[in-house]
């Protein structure tokens, strides 16, 4: 357990298992939501009460993480026991669950072995693996993401497209209206609800706007440690599909779920700063570093051996087959949307780089742990970015992979993911999106069914 002390507010820094008991017990609460990450970026763990909370072990399987989309297991090759793993609560994310019944809180676990070493395929464990190798370089990654996704109107039928829920008077928006006020308006009730429960929850955002799709949003966080960032971005996701059924509609991150609009992305705003807290893509002239352009060069060399993470799905590969509002390749230039790799325009001291590529059905978690390897691979091997685009950059080559097979194999084959990301971790990722693949290879589409049927 993190050592400190309890603070004010819903925060909890604690150094034992009773100042824990008190937290718990100052605000009432009858059970705790004890989360583990999976590779989906679904909650899995168990519901404790909240008087037997840390009294004892808590295991769980570790093949929770060989566990694929549609709830199928597969074979993992460094877990043939299926033996379990040892829990241990990180009390500095405890947190009250504010849309449940009964008072409760939630709380993330991290992942050990037997002998005290971390699960590092957990994805939690991922990032933290990661951002020790930039500790060990004196250097703090600051991350800011931006998430967003469609309501829809709710409906139980898979066959049925996905449709705009209906917003005052009974009104379905038809028509794209991106930054319009008066469509968020029609929204309001939701929206106030997503900021109530994400300041109980010290989910730090910042605005929300409308995007280019009918009842689609971009929610922005405040900037702050990578680890704290991923971990609301997960619960983020779960407090909007909360809200979304309170208000008699569904909530999708999926990366494209209506084929003629936008596809919703997870943009990354990445920085790096020294022990200092000095900025270090910036020098003392104001001038970018040559570590900035190293970031830039790891995140284009290093990005399509790293796309089945930002793109995890077959869906995923719908959203970046044509450029509609999402890049197509790894260009960069500043202040320019149209890449894949943007520089905003900034003063020296918040000079960053958003990253574009992922759409918003990614694992925070993994995604974030997976731009940052990029870009440190690219400022220890000293490389240098292509020069900015000029212009708009969809009419460039496609340079991403443009199928999910692809990016597993490029994936299965980099060494430079295995060394960042861990050789356990890659083995057992690639073989989770080999089963979903082939799973989805099985299905027969409507498409085959009404075009190719009667007429091949």
């Amino acid at each position: 357990m993190h050592a400190g002390s309890v603070q004010s507010g819903d925060r909890c820094n604690v150094s034992d298992d009773d100042l824990l008991q008190n937290w718990l017990t100052d605000r009432h609460i009858d059970d705790v939501e004890a989360i583990v990450p999976d590779m989906a970026g679904a909650a899995r763990g168990k519901v404790v009460p909240a008087a037997k909370f840390g009294k004892g072990d808590m295991k769980m399987p570790e093949g929770v993480f060989a566990q694929t989309i549609s709830g199928d297991y597969v074979s993992d090759p460094d877990n043939v026991e299926d033996r379990d793993m040892w829990l241990v609560a990180d009390p500095e994310t405890l947190r009250p669950v504010p849309w449940a019944a009964d008072p409760a809180a939630a709380v993330f676990l991290d992942c050990y072995h037997r002998d005290g070493t971390p699960v590092k395929k957990s994805p939690r464990g991922v990032l933290r693996n990661v951002l020790s190798m930039y500790e060990k370089k004196g250097w703090i990654p600051v991350v800011a993401p931006e998430v967003e996704f469609y309501l829809l109107s709710p409906h139980s039928d898979p066959n049925e497209d996905a449709e705009p829920p209906e917003g005052r008077l009974g009104w379905t928006e038809g028509a794209n209206q991106p930054y319009s006020i008066d469509t968020m308006n029609d929204f309001d009730a939701f929206i106030n609800q997503v900021y109530e429960y994400c300041e109980a929850q010290r989910i730090n955002i910042d605005t929300i706007s409308q995007e280019m799709g009918p009842a689609q949003f971009e929610l922005n966080f405040l900037h702050g440690d990578a680890l704290e960032l991923a971990d609301q971005a997960f619960l983020f996701k779960r407090t909007v599909r909360e809200a979304a059924i309170n208000h008699n509609m569904h909530a999708t991150f999926l990366a494209k779920p209506m084929s003629e609009d936008a596809g919703s992305a997870l943009h990354i705003h990445q920085s790096i700063v020294d022990t200092q807290g000095r900025n270090i893509f910036s020098d003392d002239k104001g001038e970018p570093t040559d570590l900035f352009y190293g970031f830039l060069g790891g995140l284009q060399k290093y990005m399509n051996e790293a796309l089945l993470i930002f793109a995890p799905y077959v869906n995923s590969y719908r959203r970046l087959s044509s450029p509609w509002s999402s890049p197509v390749n790894l260009a960069w230039a500043i202040d320019n949307r149209t890449v894949g790799l943007r520089v905003p325009d900034s003063p020296p001291e918040a000079r960053r780089i958003e990253n574009r590529l992922a759409g918003s059905d990614v694992n925070p978690y993994l995604v974030i742990a997976a731009s940052l390897a990029c870009g440190y691979l690219g400022m220890v091997e000293g490389l240098q970015p292509t020069a900015p685009t000029e212009g708009s950059a969809y009419g460039d080559d496609h340079s991403l992979h443009r199928h999910i097979f692809s990016a597993i194999e490029a994936m299965r084959g980099s060494t430079a993911m295995r060394s960042m990301l861990g050789e356990s971790f890659v083995d057992l990722y690639v073989l989770l999106k080999d089963d979903e693949y082939r799973e989805f290879q099985e299905i027969i589409t409507p498409y085959e069914r009404e075009i190719l049927m009667f007429n091949v």
